[in-house]
């Protein structure tokens, strides 16, 4: 099967499953919130905030969007030219030589046959380069935790009650004592992007909690040399679900459990 890949003023991608999923944007209306949550740890403190109307990437990229990117841009990754990434194989990041987007926990292991899964292993710089190829850009916090939660205050996407590692299935995550990776939702590592329809967020965004974190465009606080990740993994416990939830990393860093969904301004009337 040929990929057809047209570029316009946005570039589109059609044609093949995973690409389809990362072309969808979801048009979120803005509005007034409350971001943060008061059980939560002390970066968490809610505060009012107001977003604009904006779009958002139903899903989480791809490997086989990302793919296509890498192809028709001619970009090599920085985890590609340092050589290695972190992998999380026994409840503790470890750095891996060999570890890319194409080799997401280490040489030996590859992503055939995962084309419709999150790429993974790609730094907030790349995730930059892919937005900005699409005509988009990575959401701010703000913009995540909005489209991830509503107005309403819910913890979760899909309300207040956390994960179960049983039927029916929310999300891919890990063990609910922290923290491990688990399969029993019959994913051990990454799932299928939309694989849970049930852990919708409010405004039909997938994945907006669990299987992969994901990069945002802010900086984290106290900490401006780290990049502000949402959402939680496939090795995370529920508490780390929570839409509310903040975790830092360096932009230049990749990691296995870590992906990106892009966002962009809403269309001019």
């Amino acid at each position: 099967m040929q990929w057809l890949i047209i570029l316009l003023a946005t570039p589109w991608i059609l044609a093949l499953p995973g690409l389809a999923a990362s072309a969808d944007l979801i048009a979120i209306p803005g509005g007034s919130f409350v971001m943060g949550d008061s059980a939560g740890d002390a970066n968490e403190a809610p505060t009012r905030v107001t977003v604009k109307p904006f779009r958002m990437m139903r899903t989480e990229v791809t490997n086989q969007s990302f793919a296509a990117f890498i192809k028709a841009a001619g970009y090599v990754t920085d985890r590609e030219r340092a050589g290695w990434g972190w992998v999380w194989p026994a409840g503790k990041w470890l750095r891996r030589k060999g570890a890319d987007w194409r080799h997401p926990h280490g040489p030996d292991d590859t992503i055939k046959g995962r084309d419709d899964h999150p790429v993974v292993q790609v730094s907030a710089n790349d995730a930059v380069a892919y937005c900005r190829w699409r005509g988009l850009r990575l959401p701010t916090e703000a913009e995540w935790e909005f489209a991830a939660r509503g107005t309403d205050g819910r913890r979760y996407p899909w309300g207040n009650n956390p994960p179960k590692q049983s039927a029916p299935f929310r999300t891919n995550f890990g063990r609910v004592r922290c923290c491990g990776a688990d399969g029993t939702d019959g994913y051990v590592k990454t799932a299928p992007v939309g694989l849970f329809p049930a852990g919708n967020s409010p405004f039909g965004l997938q994945d907006m909690a669990g299987n992969v974190w994901e990069w945002t465009s802010d900086r984290f606080p106290g900490q401006p040399q780290e990049r502000v990740i949402r959402g939680g993994g496939w090795g995370n416990n529920p508490y780390c679900l929570r839409v509310s939830y903040r975790h830092g990393n360096r932009p230049e860093y990749g990691l296995d459990m870590v992906g990106f969904r892009c966002a962009g301004d809403a269309p001019k009337p």
